[in-house]
This record gives structure tokens, sequence and C-alpha cells, in this order.
């Protein structure tokens, strides 16, 4: 942990005295947690990494190994007392697992009610609904990244190939990548695709299509990137026959955002590859949008999960897009 820290102060360019006036931590505490001496609390930590940059979930399980090596060091007993003490923590995690479940079982029997609903109407109608919404997961991916193309005008670029006056390059092809990757999760939800490292790569590679990006489909050049990507898969693969498919959608989301595994467009895989899950599962689209005209149900559901360690909100927030987007999708048969 300590060269974590070191060498992040060192490549913001500050000197440890002010990191200290920014982090409202004395000088001399700083300098003893760089060469090991003394431990960050929880809250440092925290401020650590937020003024540093550094990942953090990589400085948290830095700073709760080297807690848990201080507290029992190279006793006889240290093994078996982790392999209990991960035994416990699985156990635990069940019963939160449980306990979210159990919180939003009101939510998810409206979602389900909703779901059948929708699934009731004829393949005309189900196809046109689709077709629309299809094009309000396109607009609101590109729209959340930054995007100033309208809806009318994804419209017309997608589907007329029209070029809008006034937009960039950039923006039109982001439009139709969009369009590709819509129509590209759509197939592997009809084939059933399981999620695996060679779809997660290329629709990061789809998102970037045309669009100058050297690193286009490719993990950033960290040694825990792989590993944690391939703990990814087999999660899921563990997971997706006994999680509910919206909570586990969410849970993929905050999982591919905790492992930023690309240089850049990380929350627009994270959101694709959850809408992936959720199409598999016969739901319709929930983006998490994150443009300034949203409001900040997003960012704070985020910011609860990174500082309390709580999905509970995040997954709460998916669980209300979801079910205001099938009340959407019904009200468009009417139209």
């Amino acid at each position: 942990m300590k060269s974590l820290l070191k060498n992040a102060r060192e490549n913001k360019g500050l000197k440890t005295r002010e990191l200290a006036q920014l982090a409202g931590i004395d000088q001399a505490l700083i300098s003893k947690f760089e060469s090991g001496t003394r431990k960050p609390t929880k809250d440092q930590i925290i401020k650590l990494s937020q003024l540093l940059e550094i990942d953090y979930e990589t400085l948290m399980v830095a700073w709760l190994k080297e807690k848990i090596l201080y507290e029992i060091g190279d006793d006889e007993f240290a093994l078996k007392a982790l392999l209990l003490a991960e035994q416990e923590i699985q156990k635990n995690k069940k019963e939160i697992d449980s306990a979210i479940l159990s919180a939003n079982q009101i939510i998810l029997d409206e979602i389900e009610k909703l779901k059948n609903k929708l699934q009731s109407f004829n393949h005309f109608e189900l196809r046109q609904i689709s077709k629309t919404l299809e094009l309000e997961f396109i607009f609101k991916s590109i729209y959340s990244n930054g995007n100033s193309l309208s809806l009318e005008e994804t419209k017309s670029v997608i589907n007329d190939g029209i070029t809008i006056s006034g937009k960039s390059m950039q923006e039109h092809l982001e439009a139709i990548n969009f369009q590709e990757i819509a129509a590209y999760i759509k197939d592997l939800s009809l084939k059933k695709t399981s999620l695996n490292e060679k779809d997660f790569l290329l629709i990061h590679n789809l998102i970037f299509k045309g669009i100058e990006f050297e690193n286009a489909g490719k993990y950033k050049k960290e040694s825990l990137i792989l590993r944690e990507m391939n703990l990814l898969f087999s999660w899921y693969e563990t997971h997706k026959n006994n999680l509910n498919p919206i909570i586990l959608a969410s849970e993929i989301y905050l999982k591919i955002l905790d492992i930023n595994p690309f240089e850049k467009g990380n929350s627009l895989v994270a959101n694709i590859i959850m809408n992936w899950i959720l199409f598999q599962n016969n739901y319709v689209y929930a983006v998490a949008q994150k443009d300034k005209n949203s409001s900040s149900e997003y960012f704070s559901s985020l910011d609860e999960y990174k500082i309390k360690n709580d999905k509970s909100v995040f997954i709460n927030y998916i669980l209300k897009t979801e079910k205001e987007n099938l009340i959407h999708a019904i009200q468009l048969n009417n139209k």
C-alpha cells in the first residue's frame, strides 16, 4: 500500500506537504503512510483515494490485506483462521443478498406483472415497441456519453443515413456503432449466449469502430485486470441461474466499474452488458443515465456503493428504471 500512495502522489506532482494540506492530514503522517510505519484510517483511505485518483477498491484491498497480516502475522494457525473467516464472509454475503431480494420483492413482483403484460402483446405490436425502445436505447447511451444528437437526429442518422449539419463525424459514428451494438446484443440474447471474454472485448471494440482509439477491444496493461475479468466471468456463471436477472445485471454493472478494465469506455460497456442480460431475460432496456438532464440519483447511488460498499441503492435505482421503462413500453402500444 505504501508504494501505491507514494507513486500516486509523485505521479500527480504533489509534495507530501501539499497532499497533507489537501487531505487535512498531518504531513508527518503522510510520510509515515508512505514509509509503512503507520497505517491510515478508513476515512483517510477514502480521502487519499479521491485526491490521488487511486481506484478505491484497489487501495481498500491493499489496506485490508496489511491489517490482516499485522493482526495474524505468520502464526501457525493463520491459514486455518483465514479459511474460516472467508467462509463466514461468504455466509454473511448470502444473507445480505437474501435481504436485498426480500427488501425489493414488492417492486420485483410489480416488474414481473408488467413484463408479462408486455409479453402478452401480439408479434406486430411487440415489434413496433421494440423498434422504438431500441432507438431510445441508442439515443440515451450516446447522449449520456456527451453526444449532442437529439432523438430525432439519431433516428435520421441510423434509419435514413442522413448527415446532420453542425454535428461531428464522431457523433454520427457513435450513433451508427450503437445501432450495431443493439443488433449484436439482440442476436446474443436470442442465441442465449453466456457472458464471455470474446463478446465482451468485441463490444468494446464496436463502441470505437471508425473512431480513433488504438486500445479498442483491449484490456489495460495491468497485471490484475485479466485475473479480475476471469473472476467476473466465473462469478456470472455461478450466479446467472440463482440471482434475479435485474439484480444480476445491476451487480455486473458495478463489478465492471470496479475492475475498470479499459482505458476508456468502461461505463458504456457496463451499460451494454447490463442491458444484454436484461434483454436476454425478456426485460426492456434500463440505461443507467449520467447526463446533465438526469437526476443525481445515478451518481449518489454509485457514491453510496463506493463509500459504504452498499450495492442496494444502485440496485434500487436500476429496479426503478426498469419498472418505469416497462410502463413506458406498454404505453407505446396505446399511441
